[in-house]
Formats: structure tokens, C-alpha cells, sequence
């Protein structure tokens, strides 16, 4: 009813959800780009983003704005992708998604624990000092840090797709991941390419952590609902549909907030949650009337 009778309430929550949507989709992107070439889900996807979280508060706790952190937990998370990878995923590789679903869960509770050793299972948000912007007679209020980290998940994502479209690594990767046996026999180095893949992988989650933590607040057991809203954002969009990604992350960051308003914060994740069981159930029924047409 409060939706109703406060009209203006629903712009708000659209906005503030398309806000936190695009860091939504910014985690997805990464997700997408792991399954789509080394067809591997990471479990490990919300962890990786927390970490890069608590990077961005270690710096603005040492006195720095947490915007520098952004860049340092690119950079940080980057540098373990790809050493994970070295040292664990190189080795799931090729064999049944069932096990690389196991590896990445085993790297997600090393990094929670390592987390909570190191920070502690407080909650934590990092300050950026910025204001809050009024339109329509005060009846909507836009934070600035909202508003930046909006621009700067879409920035980081158009980055990236500029990477892939011109760059040599790129072109590599997206040769594998259409057909990596080609690609081998062509000369491309894959497992250079699966390397670096996670690693940007990783990367991303780090940039959307930095995000996470200045515009909300971070816990180091708070990543599963990062993982989950990832996965379901690739499920909804398919692997390689990169606007699609974009726009079931906005989608999904609107429909997070309304139901915030509408029904209360403690049903946000249960939502989240209902949600993915609906698309899962829907795209099981899909796949199963495809299957009884090709008979």
C-alpha cells in the first residue's frame, strides 16, 4: 500500500535499484566470461567480491578515499585470479562442471574464513564523504556515492568489452571460448587464455566490491547472495549476451528495491532466492518441450 499512496517512493526505488543493478551486472559479466569459455561456474563469485570490498576499506581505514581502493582491489583480485587458477582451477578444466562447482565452492570457504581471521565478522562500510542530491521538491534522493558507483560499473564494463573486441588477449579469448579446440589448432595458447580469463574474472568482482562497500556494507559471510544474483543474471540473459546481462542486472536491482519498500529489507534476499528457483523451474520446462519437439 505505501508503494500507492506515495507515488513518487516507486521512481526512488527504481532508481536506487538500476543503481545497485549495474554493479549486479558487473559481477555477472565476470561470471559469463568464466562459463562462457572455460564452462566453469564460480562459486567463489560473492567471496571474490567481498575481498575486494575489504581491500577498498583497508585503504579508506589508513585514512585514503576508498575510491582509491577501487583500482588496488582490481588490481589485487586480478594478481589472485590468476594464481587460483595456477594452483586449483587449472586442474578442473575440461572435467564435469559437478567438479569445478566443488573446487570454486572450497576456494569460497577459504576466502570467507581468511576474511573473517583478518577483519573480523562485523559489519563495515567505507565513507566517502559525498552528499545526497533532492529532486522533485525533496521527494527523491539520489546519493552521490550511488550515482558514481553507477558510472564507474558501467565504465569498468564498457572497458572491458573494448578489451575483448580489440585487443590480441581479447580476440583470443573469444575464439575460445566459441571453439577452444579450434583455437589450439590455430595457435592460440588457451590455457594462457583460461588463465587470464579467471583472472578478469576476479578483477571484475574486485571493482564491484570496492562498490559494494561504499555504497552499502560487507561481512565476510555475505557473499552467497552475490553469487546467487550472478548466476541467475547469466541464466536470464544467456552466455555471451552481454547487453542482456546488463539489463537482467538493472532489472533485478529494481525489482530488489520495490520489494524492499513494498514488503520490507528482511525479505530482499528471499526474494532473490524465489526468484532463481522460478527461472531454474521455467527454463527446466522450456528445455524439457524442446527436447519432446526434436523427438
Amino acid at each position: 500500500m505505501i508503494l500507492i499512496q506515495a507515488p513518487f517512493l516507486n521512481l526512488q526505488a527504481i532508481l536506487d535499484g538500476v543503481m545497485i543493478g549495474a554493479i549486479f551486472a558487473l559481477v555477472a559479466y565476470g561470471m559469463a566470461l568464466a562459463w562462457g569459455v572455460m564452462n566453469i561456474i564460480n562459486i567463489a563469485q560473492g567471496e571474490f567480491v567481498i575481498l575486494g570490498g575489504y581491500i577498498t576499506f583497508a585503504v579508506y581505514k589508513l585514512g585514503f578515499s576508498p575510491f582509491l581502493g577501487a583500482p588496488l582491489s582490481f588490481a589485487f583480485l586480478f594478481v589472485l585470479g590468476f594464481l587460483l587458477y595456477k594452483l586449483i582451477v587449472n586442474r578442473v578444466v575440461d572435467k564435469d562442471m559437478f567438479i569445478s562447482i566443488l573446487a570454486t565452492f572450497g576456494i569460497s570457504i577459504m576466502i570467507r574464513q581468511i576474511m573473517n581471521l583478518i577483519f573480523g565478522s562485523q559489519v563495515e562500510t567505507a565513507l566517502t564523504g559525498l552528499g545526497t542530491v533532492f529532486l522533485f521538491d525533496h521527494n527523491i534522493t539520489i546519493a552521490l556515492v550511488k550515482l558514481s558507483s553507477f558510472a564507474i560499473a558501467i565504465a569498468g564494463a564498457i572497458g572491458v568489452i573494448y578489451f575483448m573486441k580489440v585487443s590480441k588477449l581479447g580476440r583470443a579469448i573469444r575464439a575460445t571460448a566459441q571453439n577452444a579446440r579450434a583455437a589450439r589448432i590455430l595457435g592460440v595458447n588457451t590455457e594462457k587464455v583460461y588463465a587470464y580469463t579467471y583472472a578478469i574474472n576476479a578483477a571484475l568482482c574486485g571493482l564491484a566490491g570496492s562498490l559494494v562497500v561504499m555504497t552499502y556494507t560487507i561481512h565476510p559471510y555475505m557473499g552467497l547472495p552475490y553469487t546467487v544474483r550472478s548466476f541467475m543474471i547469466v541464466i536470464v540473459a544467456g552466455l555471451g549476451n552481454i547487453p542482456g546481462v546488463l539489463a537482467s542486472g538493472l532489472g533485478l536491482g529494481a525489482m530488489e528495491e520495490l520489494a524492499s519498500y513494498a514488503f520490507g529489507t528482511e525479505y530482499r534476499i528471499g526474494l532473490v532466492f524465489l526468484l532463481l528457483v522460478f527461472i531454474l523451474v521455467y527454463r527446466s520446462k522450456k528445455l524439457a518441450k524442446r527436447r519432446e519437439y526434436l523427438k
